[in-house]
């Protein structure tokens, strides 16, 4: 199975780091504990009065009468009572009428007023008024700053309504040397390079172009696998020109509410005119691009929406506006005819997993920063890893440096760069993954009929390594190696492959009489191997040469795919054809198997002795047999699902 991961990795951006926003509970939690002190200063002014002991204003009469009050101290119709022995208490004179008054009715009479200071306070200043309104006040107060508190978090987060129809993209400045991408950068993808060089140079001379009548494309689509290093490819033009670079997803132009797209396009396109010359990139144009029509909406989601308006802009330029769009996809097929006709997206460039030149020139460049051993040979590196994408051969180079670091080692060697390779394709070793005494044998059967039937078939890959030691999802193993490095395969190489993949299947049947799971994944590989030859490849004679469906399907209502847009009994013959190219790639494995059957023994015995066998060690076995080895030159993987 071969193992496709992302390619080019972009440098480590440098620029501006957004502000992280605090947990909104976080926030929650303040504004409770704010309250909490609030609610303490209410209750120290509202209430502080309360300490006193409050007593009748008949009972005040009595008093007053007894000759054992010392003042009394009148604000407004609250009394504060001195005594002769220093204690304070509280009361309250009746509305309408003045204390003295009062007291008459109670029966005091004048000379027991004579020993008794009555002061009267004027209900007036600004202390009486703080006093009296505070307490109804600070509720209002706590609930006006409890919504501008949380106002303020949303805000933070980008969720209010006025910033929703501002750009999100990220602008990375020409100065910013840290950030800065060119070419030199960019390993491989010349001709991909070749294509932009004419775009940096009307960036940084226009006049020529203008002066001679020319129009520089509006716009410019990357197309490739995911990982080929569009987005770095994109970063390295505006680097090499020196302009603006407006960054952001597709994604991030569509939210919840109906007209935001839209907005979100405006406001980037008036942003980078204002910048211009300067270049916008939006990355996974897809996201947003797809063919129109397809939603249960009559169209008018807000998708669509989003789609029209970067149509409109883009129809707004000028031929010397100076803004050139780029955009990125890895399905090229489902966008929109509108969106890549010429006069929008005039270009189209497609970027390929790097070969094997390639391959050494990337891992020279992410070799930079790392010590590597005198062994180290990063052309064999590369002759090992067709079909590693530049981020794959990123991962492979930092796996290399974690395992020499996790030894305690100073430097990368040789070792640690192969074993990287296996670790990028399947993952860690599952030492933990123990194997019962039967599991472990089937499991070496069932890798050693990979291997056997890959070294007699004249047509498949030859073997390069031969484990049953678990990694990922894969319980073993077998990796070969295609003589030479191709863009083509035929139609024998293909039914070789699949017998080469049930070869595990058959193995399993043959030595046990029955099967296990072991083999789920060799069957879907070698199911969809033999479909492709019948419904895209044409390599059916019962078929014929008719491309009956493409590699990702075709469009159909609701953007759901359509996988058969042929006939019932089209299908029936497709599914015939699938049945008899899987049950002849059991017979030529069963073939071989059965004339090889000491070979295959002497592999899985070898296996389950040693676990991993190495090259030159399962050549040595071959050859003892009868079979030579094939020249190994690049690797591929079957694994053992």
């Amino acid at each position: 199975m071969d193992i496709n991961f992302l390619n080019q990795k972009e440098p480590k951006s440098k620029g501006k780091k957004s502000k992280e926003n605090p947990k909104f509970g976080g926030n929650i939690i303040g504004a409770v504990l704010i309250f909490m002190v609030i609610t303490a200063l209410y209750l120290m002014i509202s209430g502080g009065s309360k300490k006193d002991v409050e007593i009748s204003i008949s009972d005040l009469a009595k008093s007053v009468t007894a000759g054992e009050v010392k003042s009394i101290l009148v604000e407004g119709e609250n009394l504060k009572i001195t005594y002769k022995d220093d204690s304070v208490k509280i009361s309250k004179k009746e509305a309408g009428s003045s204390l003295t008054q009062t007291f008459f009715n109670y029966g005091v009479k004048p000379e027991a007023l004579i020993g008794t200071n009555i002061e009267v306070k004027s209900e007036s200043g600004f202390f009486y008024w703080i006093v009296n309104i505070l307490p109804f006040l600070l509720p209002i107060v706590f609930i006006v700053f409890l919504f501008w508190y949380l106002s303020r978090q949303v805000k933070g987060a980008g969720m209010q309504a006025f910033t929703f129809g501002q750009s999100k993209a990220r602008i990375t400045d020409p100065n910013d040397k840290n950030n800065k991408v060119t070419f030199k950068n960019v390993a491989g993808c010349n001709e991909a390079k070749e294509e932009f060089k004419e775009i940096v140079d009307f960036l940084k001379n226009p006049k020529k172009f203008l002066d001679i009548g020319a129009r520089i494309p509006k716009g410019v689509i990357l197309t490739g696998a995911p990982g080929t290093g569009k987005t770095l490819l994109a970063r390295a033009v505006a680097g090499e020109a020196g302009v603006p670079f407006f960054h952001l997803s597709g994604s991030e132009f569509v939210e919840m509410f109906v007209g935001v797209g839209a907005s979100r396009v405006r406001d980037l396109f008036k942003m980078a005119k204002k910048s211009a010359p300067a270049i916008i990139f939006m990355d996974e144009i897809d996201a947003i691009g797809r063919t129109r029509g397809g939603g249960f909406g009559g169209g008018n989601d807000e998708r669509e929406q989003t789609l029209n308006q970067i149509l409109v802009e883009m129809d707004g330029f000028e031929p010397n506006e100076k803004v050139i769009v780029m955009a990125a996809t890895n399905r090229p097929d489902v966008l929109d005819p509108a969106l890549v006709r010429p006069g929008r997206f005039d270009r189209k460039v497609i970027l390929d997993l790097p070969d094997r030149v390639d391959r050494e020139e990337i891992l020279k460049i992410h070799a930079v920063s790392k010590p590597l051993a005198e062994d180290v040979n990063l052309k064999l590196i590369a002759e090992r890893t067709p079909g590693f994408s530049g981020a794959d051969l990123y991962s492979l180079m930092n796996e290399g440096a974690i395992l020499a670091a996790r030894e305690n080692r100073k430097k990368v060697s040789q070792f640690d760069l192969i074993r990287a390779i296996e670790k990028v394709m399947l993952g860690p070793e599952r030492k933990s993954h123990l194997f019962s005494k039967k599991e472990k044998e089937i499991t070496a059967y069932h890798e050693a009929g990979h291997a056997v039937v890959a070294s007699v078939l004249p047509y498949a890959d030859p073997v390069h390594k031969v484990s049953i030691i678990a990694r990922g999802n894969a319980g073993g193993y077998t990796l070969k190696l295609p003589l030479e490095e191709r863009k083509l395969q035929s139609k024998k190489e293909f039914i070789d492959d699949i017998a080469m993949s049930l070869g595990g299947y058959v193995a399993e049947k043959m030595i046990f009489g029955d099967i296990t799971t072991g083999p789920s994944s060799d069957l879907q590989m070698a199911t969809g191997l033999a479909r492709a030859m019948v419904t895209r490849w044409g390599m059916s004679d019962v078929i014929g040469p008719m491309a009956l469906s493409s590699e990702g399907g075709k469009i159909g209502w609701g953007d759901r795919r359509i996988e058969n847009d042929y006939s019932e009994e089209v299908s029936r013959k497709v599914d015939s054809e699938v049945l008899r190219i899987i049950t002849d790639g059991i017979t030529s494995a069963e073939k071989v198997l059965t004339e090889h059957r000491k070979l295959l023994d002497a592999v899985a015995k070898k296996l389950i002795e040693v676990e991993n066998l190495e090259q030159d060690e399962y050549e040595k076995i071959i050859i003892a047999h009868g079979i030579m080895p094939k020249k190994l030159e690049e690797a591929k993987l079957e694994i053992r699902g």
